[in-house]
């Protein structure tokens, strides 16, 4: 045996040193996770940023999954099959008013498209005005909504408890109300008992006779906040101005018999309305009502939702660039930290490629663990905010895996040029260094 082969020392004493085939990746990760651990402040302080990108990432893909969740549901709710027919725009000194800003509808031309329209189940015309509510100390200003007895039915939307009112309770105006949940909770108390109560919508006196079911907000919109009374009785009590052509209504919701006949409906419906309003398209008329297909507002809502889901997707994800530069700052720093101790293991024997293994591992493994806990955190925030906001909680598999292997892209990206500059250190150089 030789001087030089006495001096080389065995492989197991130098195993994790040497590079090539002699070094298993078990044990390079091992001395990776040693030497983070070595560091610990260092390593949770470069875990942070990662650890914020990816929380950011899957919380808030999760939420945006959920909120666009329930106002689907809600939407579809109040049905998925619904053309909503709304008056048209006034003008006040040549500006164009928003939808609804004149009385050009009528309740003649509601039951003119259900008896008429093809396809139409059922139609229900709607007055709403914002009114004074009383009862006893309590004064609010409330959204009054006079309507016919197919409103339940068209807008999905029944009495929790109590009545809706009978068409003889319709044809006779009589002065009755359903109230929505919350307004029954700011009048009369939260879960009482508000049948038979006595309100007052501007100074006149009517009887609650029941309370709607709880539906939530639909955008803008809030049937829990809303009273109901019979269109007759609005017309003549409250809002006192019939159209010359009829009772004058300014929505009219028409349920299709199925969602597929509802662009057939809208045509149709179009159609009849020209008519009865007189109006030539032909001739430079324009419409004085507006038609609203209830699917397209849903799909608009969800590709709106689906929009702003990535766009925060994208902040969160410049956050984890920024904790991978992070990561790579400090290796870069710890590079020059343990110089001489790299001097000392190329001297006896460790190569470049094991050099350069063992730093990227240790950026692989900050970016890992980083990412582990910020998937944990992330799920536990959406799950508290969809319980906190009641909103359905949604954790797609898909975001987990892109969170991870981000981090793990990061991870490998930022420790390439420590863990090359390590790996190309003279070791004569390296063991001069203090």
């Amino acid at each position: 045996m030789t001087k030089l082969q006495e001096r080389k020392p065995p492989l197991k004493q130098v195993s994790g040193l040497v590079g090539g085939s002699s070094v298993s990746v078990f044990e390079i990760l091992t001395m990776a996770i040693e030497a983070l651990w070595n560091n610990k402040l260092r390593t949770l302080l470069t875990m942070l940023g990662i650890i914020i990108g990816i929380t950011a990432v899957i919380a808030v893909t999760a939420i945006g999954q959920g909120t666009q969740k329930s106002t689907e549901q809600r939407l579809q709710s109040l049905g998925s099959d619904i053309v909503q027919v709304q008056s048209g725009a006034a003008r006040s000194g040549g500006v164009r008013q928003g939808a609804g800003s004149a009385t050009t509808l009528t309740l003649e031309d509601a039951q003119a498209i259900e008896q008429e329209v093809l396809g139409v189940e059922r139609v229900s015309a709607v007055l709403q005005q914002n009114a004074q509510v009383v009862y006893e100390q309590n004064n609010d200003s409330m959204t009054v909504i006079g309507t016919d007895i197919n409103y339940p039915s068209v807008r999905n939307t029944n009495p929790q408890t109590g009545r809706f009112f009978t068409q003889e309770e319709f044809n006779t105006a009589k002065p009755v109300a359903i109230l929505g949940p919350t307004v029954r909770d700011d009048l009369l108390g939260a879960g009482s008992n508000a049948e038979g109560a006595q309100i007052r919508i501007q100074g006149q006196t009517y009887e609650v006779i029941g309370v709607m079911e709880t539906k939530g907000a639909q955008g803008p919109q809030n049937p829990d906040e809303q009273i109901y009374i019979p269109l007759t009785n609005m017309s003549a009590r409250l809002v006192g101005n019939n159209s010359v052509k009829g009772l004058a209504v300014r929505t009219i919701y028409v349920k299709a018999k199925s969602q597929d006949q509802l662009d057939a409906a809208q045509y149709q419906i179009t159609n009849l309305l020209r008519v009865r309003h007189g109006i030539f398209p032909e001739k430079g008329d324009r419409d004085d009502f507006r038609i609203v297909n209830s699917a397209d507002i849903i799909n608009t809502l969800t590709s709106t939702s689906k929009l702003f889901t990535v766009m925060i997707v994208a902040v969160a994800t410049i956050s984890l660039i920024v904790g991978g530069i992070g990561i790579a700052n400090i290796m870069l720093v710890s590079v020059v930290e343990r110089t001489r101790e790299i001097g000392i293991r190329k001297a006896i024997g460790a190569t470049d490629i094991a050099i350069l293994s063992q730093f990227l591992a240790e950026a692989v493994v900050i970016a890992a663990i980083g990412g582990v806990v910020g998937i944990g955190l992330g799920i536990a925030i959406a799950f508290a905010s969809a319980n906190i906001f009641q909103f359905p909680f949604v954790i797609s598999p898909w975001s987990i895996m892109v969170g991870f292997g981000l981090t793990f892209a990061i991870g490998l990206l930022a420790g390439v040029i420590p863990a090359r500059n390590a790996a190309k250190l003279d070791p004569i150089t390296a063991l001069r260094s203090d």
